[in-house]
C-alpha cells in the first residue's frame, strides 16, 4: 500500500488574518461564493464584503442554516452555479465549512475556509458530513483535494463562547493516540493510503501541545484575547489535529461516534465532547499498562471535559442502549483500526465502566 499525505495549499493563523482574505482571495478570481451562517454573517459579514470589495471581489452569499442534507447540498450547489462564482469562501463553524466543501467540490474550485470557531478541525480537512431529515449522520463524503487556504484569525476564534473551544480540546486529544492504531494495524487514512510517518508525528506533537499548554488556552476562550498558550493550542487543534487524523487515520475513539448518539440523552452532545470520553474507551480497552489513562483524566478534569456517559449528558443507559451503541459503533470503518476484533459485548462492557 502506498503512503500518501494530504494538507491545504497554505495554513495562516494569528490576530486579524482575516484582514488578508481580500488579497488572498483575489487570487483565484473576481467572483465568490460566500458560504455562511446567518449568524455569522450578522456578525461579520459587512466586514469580509468589504474586505473583498477592496481586492474587486464580488461575493454571492450562501446562507446555511441547521443540518447539511443532500436536499441542501443541492439547493447550494444550483445557487453557486447561478452566481457565476469561480471559487468558495466558506467561513463559520464546522457546518458551514462543510457546506463550502459541499459547493467547491460541485464547481470544482478553490475553497477558502475562514473558521470562527475551534471547535474540530474541519477547517483543513477534505472531509464534510451528510445528515438525514432525522438530524442522523447519513454519510462522509469528500472533495478531491483540500481546501486552498485555510485562514484562521485567533482573535475572532477568542471571541467565540467557550463551550466550543472545549469541543476542539475533545476532538484533538484523540489523534495521537487513534493514528497509533491505525498504523500499527495496517489501516488506511483518509487518503486510501498508509499513514506516513509525518502525520504520526504531527498527532504526537498535537498531544503534547494540548498537556502543556491546554488549560491556560482554555482560560483565555471567550475573552477575545488571544494569548501565546492559545495561539499554539489553536494550531494544534485545527492544524495538527487536521493533518494528524486525516494522513494518519482513525480508530475507536471516533467510530464510538456512530453510537453514542443513540443512547439517551446523547443525541445533542458536540461532537468533540463525544470523542474526548471515546477516547477514555478506547484506552480502556487498549488495556494500556502506562499511566497516560491516569494522566488524561486529570487533564479533562482541568480543561472541563467529559469522563463518562453521564457526564457527557446522559442518565442512566440500559443495557440495550449500549449493545446498541456498541453495535453501530463496529460498523464503522475506523474501529477495525484495533490490535484485536472486537466484538459488541466487550465494547458494550467498556462503555459501562464509563457510565
Amino acid at each position: 500500500m502506498l503512503k500518501i499525505f494530504g494538507a491545504p495549499s497554505r495554513y495562516i493563523q494569528g490576530a486579524g488574518a482575516l484582514d488578508a482574505l481580500g488579497r488572498y482571495a483575489a487570487l483565484f478570481g473576481s467572483r465568490a461564493a460566500l458560504v455562511i451562517d446567518s449568524h455569522v454573517r450578522a456578525l461579520l459579514g459587512p466586514r469580509i464584503e468589504a474586505l473583498c470589495a477592496a481586492h474587486q471581489v464580488e461575493l454571492a452569499a450562501l446562507t446555511v442554516d441547521g443540518d447539511l442534507t443532500p436536499d441542501a447540498v443541492a439547493g447550494l450547489r444550483a445557487q453557486a452555479a447561478a452566481s457565476g462564482a469561480g471559487m468558495v469562501i466558506a467561513v463559520g463553524g464546522g457546518k458551514a465549512l462543510d457546506a463550502g466543501k459541499a459547493v467547491a467540490r460541485s464547481l470544482h474550485c478553490h475553497l477558502i475556509t475562514v473558521p470562527t470557531v475551534a471547535s474540530n478541525d474541519a477547517p483543513t480537512s477534505k472531509n464534510y458530513v451528510l445528515y438525514d431529515s432525522h438530524h442522523q449522520l447519513l454519510a462522509v463524503e469528500h472533495m478531491l483535494f483540500n481546501p486552498t487556504i485555510v485562514l484562521v484569525d485567533t482573535a475572532v476564534i477568542a471571541s467565540a463562547p467557550a463551550h466550543f473551544f472545549r469541543a476542539g480540546l475533545g476532538d484533538a486529544v484523540s489523534k495521537k493516540f487513534e493514528a497509533e492504531q491505525c498504523r500499527r494495524n495496517g489501516g488506511m487514512n483518509m487518503y486510501d493510503g498508509a499513514p506516513p510517518l509525518a502525520a504520526q508525528f504531527l498527532a504526537d506533537g498535537c498531544l503534547r501541545t494540548l498537556l502543556a499548554d491546554g488549560a491556560d488556552a482554555m482560560a483565555a476562550a471567550g475573552s477575545g484575547q488571544p494569548t501565546p498558550a492559545f495561539e499554539r493550542v489553536v494550531e494544534a487543534m485545527i492544524l495538527m489535529s487536521g493533518l494528524g487524523f486525516e494522513s494518519g487515520g482513525l480508530s475507536i475513539a471516533h467510530a464510538l461516534t456512530r453510537g453514542l448518539p443513540r443512547i439517551g440523552g446523547l443525541a445533542g452532545a458536540p461532537h468533540g465532547l463525544q470523542v474526548a470520553l471515546g477516547l477514555l474507551v478506547q484506552l480502556d480497552l487498549e488495556q494500556r499498562a502506562d499511566d497516560m489513562l491516569a494522566d488524561l483524566r486529570q487533564w479533562y478534569a482541568q480543561v472541563g471535559l467529559p469522563a463518562t456517559l453521564r457526564e457527557l449528558g446522559a442518565g442512566d443507559p440500559s443495557d440495550a442502549e449500549l449493545a446498541l451503541a456498541a453495535e453501530l459503533t463496529l460498523k464503522a470503518r475506523h474501529a477495525a483500526n484495533f490490535d484485536r476484533a472486537l466484538d459488541a459485548g466487550a465494547l458494550a462492557a467498556a462503555l459501562r465502566r464509563h457510565a
